[in-house]
């Protein structure tokens, strides 16, 4: 019984671990598709891609009225959170590195547990404090800059990316078992597609150059980091447990960075990755709590 029991956890671990793997190669992709084509109209590129493959991949399987009117509302409370996470994440890259970047955006798994004390009015566990103090640490060494101890833009932008997937996976946390995955899933990359369809046209000046560069990010990130990734990272959830899935995703930006340092030839200095190490050491901290802790009423 333990052994079938288990055995599908290996795999869903495998699962998410390429996913985090393409999560992490697609911050050179972004990087160099953002010389071809304006923010908003990237992303609304990339997430209708994403949102049609979906709807094909899951049609007919939606179930009644009723329920799929609460799987909606709650993708479109997702997708706005989603939306927001990406915006600043990709905004964010025209003026970081995307192993930065990367790494940044892994503060959103210290953010949660933060966040879930202040909704609920309760005490972070002294594990995640630590986890915190860590990572903010690490994200001092890796983005003040020079003895004035400013951070650049796009760091700034990062972060606020990093807040919105906290709150992205708090949403998630709290309609995951209370809707239709199919549904959820397709309706937070549809409402991010529409967003950016209806803002790009406005809020920026709309600029493209189709370049084989710009086609393969919008392949990659559209199919296999949106539609792909989503329907794997759901399917995994179900076989292994939260703390095993924010460790696995806390790899992404290791991933980023040996793709940058492959592809893009980036290399992080000593105290760059001095940071890092910090970054990654605070959201493993945050994770890892006694099997005695209290836990949240999100986790």
């Amino acid at each position: 019984m333990t052994k079938a029991r288990n055995s599908p956890t290996w795999r869903a671990d495998l699962a998410l671990l390429v996913v985090v793997a393409i999560w992490g190669a697609t911050f050179v992709l972004v990087k160099e598709a953002l010389a071809d084509a304006s923010t908003l109209l990237f992303l609304a590129l990339r997430f209708s891609l994403g949102a049609v493959v979906l709807g094909l991949v899951f049609l007919g399987r939606y179930g009644g009225l009723a329920a799929a009117k609460r799987s909606l509302v709650a993708g479109v409370v997702a997708g706005i959170c989603l939306f927001c996470g990406y915006f600043f994440q990709t905004t964010g890259l025209r003026y970081t590195t995307p192993s930065k970047s990367a790494f940044i955006t892994a503060l959103s798994i210290v953010m949660v547990p933060l966040l879930v004390s202040l909704v609920h009015k309760s005490t972070p566990h002294a594990a995640e404090l630590a986890g915190v103090v860590l990572a903010t640490a690490g994200l001092g060494l890796m983005t003040l800059e020079g003895d004035n101890f400013a951070l650049n833009r796009g760091d700034l932008l990062t972060i606020v990316c990093a807040a919105a997937f906290a709150l992205h996976i708090m949403v998630l946390g709290h309609y995951s078992d209370k809707v239709s995955v199919e549904l959820l899933s397709f309706g937070q990359v549809s409402t991010t597609a529409l967003i950016a369809l209806g803002a790009f046209w406005w809020a920026e000046t709309p600029r493209i150059r189709w370049s084989q560069g710009l086609i393969t990010a919008l392949v990659v990130t559209g199919v296999m980091a949106t539609a792909l990734a989503f329907t794997v990272q759901t399917w995994a959830q179900r076989h292994t447990s939260p703390t095993r899935t924010a460790l696995i995703i806390a790899l992404e930006p290791v991933f980023a960075w040996v793709v940058a340092l492959l592809v893009a030839a980036e290399k992080f200095s000593a105290r760059g990755m001095a940071g890092g190490l910090l970054i990654l050491g605070g959201v493993v901290l945050a994770e890892l709590k006694p099997s005695w802790a209290r836990r949240h009423p999100l986790r």
